[in-house]
């Protein structure tokens, strides 16, 4: 699947490349930085974190003030997803012996954080959230404003708290929290 995919979309990245090759230089820096870390077991949180978070901040455009709040929001979204994407692939990761910076980071014995170890990444994942929704209130993003507005004041932090609490697998769990059923929105 992966091969006919990239045969499927090789020639739309080859345009993109050559539209915006600083972006794709930096894409394809930070996965080589990515794929060193995680070959070398890193155990910094923030190296492997940091890497993933520049890649995504790169695609905001360089100039201007609404290219530094688009930077700062896209970095800080980054963080959250590999963070939270390492929490949510924990219990797998373990039993398959890949790479995890969580396992690494908190010598985690088990496939699950430990209450310290979920405590800590909270506090880190809560951070990243709010440096977030500093950078969205520096610029009107217009007719997006409302669904950016509800993504980073209560969506990430729904999916977060489902991913920490062993339930977002399930469907419904972001519905659940945030009180309401699919239906409702």
């Amino acid at each position: 699947p992966a091969r006919a995919l990239s045969w499927i979309l090789g020639p739309a990245y080859r345009k993109a490349a050559r539209r915006r090759p600083e972006f794709d230089q930096t894409v394809q820096s930070c996965l080589r930085e990515l794929s060193v870390l995680e070959q070398e077991g890193s155990t910094c949180l923030d190296q492997t974190a940091d890497t993933f978070a520049r890649l995504l901040q790169a695609a905001a455009p360089s100039e201007g003030k609404q290219g530094r709040v688009l930077s700062q929001l896209l970095y800080h979204l980054g963080r959250w997803i590999y963070l939270v994407d390492a929490a949510d692939d924990l219990a797998k990761d373990f039993a398959s012996g890949n790479y995890n910076p969580l396992l690494c980071h908190f010598s985690l014995e088990k496939g699950e954080l430990t209450e310290a170890a979920r405590e800590s990444l909270t506090v880190t994942l809560d951070h990243s959230i709010r440096l977030m929704a500093a950078a969205f209130e520096l610029w009107d993003f217009g007719v997006w404003s409302s669904i950016i507005r509800a993504t980073v004041y209560e969506g990430l932090f729904l999916v977060g708290r489902a991913v920490l609490e062993g339930t977002f697998q399930s469907r419904d769990a972001v519905f659940r929290l945030a009180g309401r059923n699919k239906e409702q929105l």
